[in-house]
């Protein structure tokens, strides 16, 4: 399967855009080294990661701080080259922890609206003790910090959204960079 990944380094003047390769990153580390290499001054950078037809990432390094990740579905990324990159020990290992509670309403509000509207069935939901695992047991769907890009006026609903069964990762990343106002810059760079 076809990889993308693109740094976004927030400027002055907006976003400066750029696809990178990610052959030598190796480790979570190893990405945040390369976003902070594009930053101006400690200005937000952010890394798109995207599978085709499978899964997304996004990854946000602020200064020095410890990367924000977001993952559409960590079960596709943990079966990916990449997916070892994004889905470290203590993403997944804090999945079922309380800080995750906001996530689940927030996944099951999305879904009650979906229901509303009559995007979902409601027939085939499966009540069960806990969420669905792949491999590794690591969770299907979304995973990590669903707010990494509220302040750029992305909710975290909205986020699931482009997170949610049927949703493009490729069509989710454009969208995301609509909202950032970079979105012709990515496709030139795709």
């Amino acid at each position: 399967m076809a990889y993308f990944a693109a740094v976004l380094a927030r400027t002055e003047d907006g976003w400066d855009v750029s696809e990178t390769e990610l052959d030598s990153v190796e480790t979570l580390a190893d990405l945040a080294d390369l976003a902070r290499e594009a930053a101006e001054d400690d200005n937000t950078v952010l890394v798109f990661i995207e599978q085709e037809d499978a899964w997304f990432a996004v990854v946000r390094v602020d200064g020095e701080e410890d990367p924000r990740i977001f993952v559409s579905d960590a079960a596709a990324a943990a079966r990916s080259s990449y997916g070892d990159v994004v889905l470290t020990e203590e993403l997944v290992g804090r999945a079922g922890d309380s800080e995750f509670d906001d996530l689940d309403s927030l996944v099951t509000e999305l879904e009650d609206s979906e229901d509303a509207e009559g995007g979902a069935d409601s027939d085939d939901e499966d009540e069960d003790d806990g969420p669905a695992t792949g491999p590794g047991g690591v969770p299907v769907g979304p995973l990590g910090d669903a707010e990494l890009l509220s302040e750029f006026g992305i909710s975290a609903p909205d986020l699931l959204g482009l997170s949610g069964e049927g949703a493009e990762p490729g069509e989710a990343l454009s969208e995301i960079a609509d909202a950032l106002g970079c979105a012709e810059v990515l496709e030139a760079v795709r």
